[in-house]
């Protein structure tokens, strides 16, 4: 049975409050938002910031609630 997050979590990464399973971090596995998950990701791939500015407004806009 799946269930849902509802406790409210403070990201030590970028310190963005967030809701919802944590990303673990793949520096030192410690639980993080998905926007630093993501971010983490890119990196070791070499996308830019910018790119990565793009690429998870792009999740936002497919994620939010409406």
């Amino acid at each position: 049975m799946k269930t849902t997050e509802t406790m409210t979590r403070i990201c030590p990464r970028c310190g963005c409050a967030y809701r919802g399973c944590p990303a673990i971090s793949r520096a030192d596995n410690t639980p993080i938002c998905s926007d630093c998950g993501t971010r983490e990701a890119l990196i070791t791939i070499g996308v830019s910031k910018e790119e990565q500015d793009k690429i998870i407004s792009v999740i936002h806009q497919h994620t939010e609630s409406n």
